[in-house]
């Protein structure tokens, strides 16, 4: 990149590295972000770098992805496996395979540790390296070796972590805390980072909480969605539909209460749930499913492309978000975007992400969700109005150009750069 090159704001162009330490394609959250972010700050005219562990992402022409390998101990269809012998090549695989037999998840850590050593060995160092999460030891050496590593935490698992540990049977509750010991990691990287960014006022508020940031560190800047991508359907929705996103089986995600709602909605009208994700075999949603007579009823649809996820969420009757706590909640701005009637619940940021684009309940209200969702169904002109606040409300806060542009900013301004 020449030096005569400007970015769109007027300033320098920038060399960013992005780190991830999964950057699964499609439905995962951490890759939706990274791809699109990555592909928008090219856009504006940077020199983009994405560095990620298996799965690797799926990048847009103008991003160079530097793949860093690992073991990949929870990949599918062998979640948990034991590696050959031949493939521990250094002491950090030693260390991640160590951990993972504890019980506990390594993966932010090891990355970490292999991302600085990619780092480190480089002559041209990176203006900026911007941390999707990971919040490893490794981001603490990367900040010693004089490296500008700064970070963004989504929402704070400490949330995930309570509500897994409440729904957790006691025999499983020592695996399910000893899962989530990398929080202590976590809460240390993210106080000595020199600044962060987070999705929503209700993350800042509980980051600055449960983690005991400095909130002069902190500003807020919301994930996007591909406006131009998920667009309203061309063709009729599909009646008595209800489409909701789990992108895992967790109680967080309040599938169950939604399944009970689906099965009193049953008793007096002809319903179809689909579930953009997977069912874990014996998992809480597969149990409620048998205990409710739903096998039906209910679809799980995985591994969808982009394009095959936004039929589905045009398809829908009404949208939901069921979830007892969301940071901020793509789905929900994906389907809002696709102009789809939404029911959300009140927990965590969904109330500031959909504003008066949806109809919300309590989290875990089996009763208020059914009731929501019968009046959406049975009041076309209430959903059309939900259908229109929803992507107006999308074009005017949530596309990925304008996330980049308050990203570039917030690297500016770390930088002490104006354009």
């Amino acid at each position: 990149m020449q030096e005569s090159q400007v970015a769109a704001d007027g300033g320098r162009p920038l060399r960013i590295t992005l780190l991830s330490y999964r950057s699964k394609p499609h439905c995962g959250g951490q890759g939706v972000y990274v791809r699109h972010l990555s592909r928008e700050l090219a856009a504006l005219g940077h020199e983009v770098e994405v560095l990620s562990g298996p799965p690797y992402p799926e990048l847009d022409a103008g991003v160079t992805l530097t793949t860093v390998p690992s073991l990949d101990l929870y990949r599918e269809p062998d979640p948990f496996r034991v590696p050959w012998p031949r493939e521990f090549k250094t002491s950090i695989d030693v260390l991640e395979f160590g951990l993972m037999c504890t019980a506990a998840f390594p993966e932010p850590l090891t990355f970490s540790l292999r991302a600085h050593r990619v780092l480190r060995d480089r002559a041209v160092k990176p203006d900026i390296v911007h941390d999707n999460q990971t919040l490893g030891y490794g981001m603490l050496l990367m900040k010693r070796a004089g490296l500008p590593i700064i970070a963004n935490v989504h929402h704070p698992i400490t949330v995930d972590r309570a509500l897994d540990m409440a729904a957790a049977p006691l025999r499983k509750k020592v695996s399910t805390w000893r899962w989530y010991s990398f929080l202590r990691m976590q809460k240390r990287v993210i106080q000595r980072m020199p600044t962060l960014v987070t999705v929503s006022e209700n993350s800042y508020d509980d980051i600055v909480r449960d983690f005991g940031v400095d909130p002069a560190k902190m500003r807020v800047i919301p994930v996007g969605v591909e406006h131009d991508v998920f667009v309203p359907p061309s063709v009729p929705r599909v009646p008595g539909r209800i489409v909701a996103t789990a992108s895992a089986d967790v109680p967080l995600k309040g599938i169950v209460p939604l399944l009970e709602a689906v099965a009193k909605l049953r008793t007096e009208r002809d319903v179809e749930l689909v579930i953009v994700g997977r069912a874990k075999e014996g998992g809480a949603a597969a149990r409620a499913i048998e205990r409710l007579g739903l096998e039906d009823a209910v679809r799980f649809v995985t591994g969808v492309s982009e394009a095959e996820l936004v039929q589905v969420f045009g398809s829908a009757h009404v949208g939901v978000v069921p979830s007892l706590y969301e940071g901020f909640s793509l789905p929900a701005i994906e389907l809002m975007s696709c102009a789809t009637p939404l029911v959300a619940t009140t927990a965590g940021a969904l109330p500031e992400v959909v504003g008066d684009a949806a109809l919300t309940v309590p989290p875990g209200d089996t009763e208020a969700l059914a009731q929501a969702i019968k009046r959406v169904m049975d009041d076309p002109e209430l959903a059309a109005t939900l259908g229109q606040a929803g992507r107006d409300r999308v074009m005017s806060r949530y596309t990925w150009t304008s996330v980049a542009e308050q990203t570039v900013q917030w690297y500016r301004d770390y930088l002490g750069e104006k354009p």
